[in-house]
């Protein structure tokens, strides 16, 4: 299918209603678009991916604002550049972050990638194979994966446990669902 101008405004249109496969939409046809102009201005995948997440968060909190009357990736392009901007902003006044050793284990957990032994062999193959698919994500795509379905918090616990916005909590899953697929398909 092709990607118009027409259906983005309309699925701009749909996620001002609150429709979350407009939201979906969205952030599939401009994640790569609005990363690949971080990375050129950070040089950095974690703080790139960090401010694509933010940006589209902020985005989606305000999508009532947008103007249709500028192309859509244009907008989301001035967010990523004031959510950059206020990074830079946070790491000047905050050079030196001490992580406790809760956070650095916290950081590194990965599921446990050995099978129950009252599964099924059918099952404890797809387990481990999702388990180590699981593995190769980042840090901060695991733990969200790990939250919301092998602990099955819901998102609003989620955005509580990592004290983050309920939205790049919805966007981070969203996007480690995203990968997490990739890779299955990929093996």
């Amino acid at each position: 299918m092709e990607v118009t101008p027409q259906l983005i405004q309309k699925n701009v249109e749909k996620a001002k209603t609150g429709d979350q496969v407009a939201f979906t939409f969205l952030l599939d046809h401009y994640w790569n678009e609005v990363y690949g102009f971080m990375l050129k201005r950070t040089q950095n995948e974690t703080d790139s991916e960090d401010i694509v997440i933010e940006t589209f968060s902020k985005a989606f909190d305000r999508i009532a604002q947008y103007n249709p009357e500028y192309a859509f990736n244009t907008w989301l392009i001035a967010i990523a550049k004031n959510v950059h901007i206020d990074l830079l902003r946070k790491k000047r006044s905050s050079l030196f972050v001490e992580i406790t050793d809760e956070e650095d284990q916290r950081a590194y957990n990965v599921a446990d990638s050995s099978p129950t032994a009252e599964d099924n062999l059918i099952k404890e193959q797809n387990l481990s194979r999702l388990l180590e698919c699981i593995k190769h994500l980042k840090p901060q795509y695991q733990e969200v994966i790990q939250l919301r379905y092998f602990q099955e918090l819901s998102y609003q616990e989620i955005s509580a446990q990592l004290n983050e916005p309920l939205n790049n909590v919805k966007i981070k899953l969203l996007r480690a669902k995203k990968l997490l697929l990739e890779i299955l398909t990929k093996k």
